[in-house]
């Protein structure tokens, strides 16, 4: 594994908040790992929390749910933001972006709330599952 693999992987890691598999060979992966969290999220100048509140209203704005439930559960999981600061991101978000994305991104940090009251374990390995699927085009690798 090179350098750049090796900080990606390292940074991926550290953004979701367990251990993604490494695959070889899906150039839709090696992009996302080698350029977005090897180059993108390495670099200095911006905070963790502060990059994650940026991405959380960045999908948030596009409506995309499943991804906000997966920044959401990281954010909880490295302890960058607390339930109430999310429920409170989800109110402030509302108000720019209107309500129905808005009540999109608090469904999906009432879901994970919920969900990691409930099955932290299953809940850590549906989040792997979901974002292998999302930064390789689509599939999902087994471990």
């Amino acid at each position: 594994m090179d350098e750049l693999r090796r900080k990606g992987l390292e940074k991926m890691n550290e953004v979701y908040g367990w251990e993604m598999p490494n695959i070889e060979g899906d150039p839709y992966f090696d992009l996302t790992v080698d350029h977005l969290f090897g180059t993108i999220w390495t670099r200095p100048g911006l905070s963790m929390r502060d990059k994650r509140i940026m991405t959380l209203t960045a999908v948030t704005a596009v409506g995309n749910s499943d991804l906000a439930e997966i920044q959401a559960n990281a954010a909880l999981a490295n302890g960058e933001m607390t339930e109430d600061e999310l429920k409170e991101m989800a109110v402030f978000l509302t108000h720019y972006l209107g309500f129905p994305l808005g009540s999109k991104l608090d469904g999906a940090v009432s879901k994970v709330i919920k969900n990691r009251k409930k099955r932290p374990a299953e809940d850590k390995k549906a989040n792997v599952n979901a974002a292998v699927k999302m930064h390789s085009g689509g599939t999902v690798h087994d471990e």
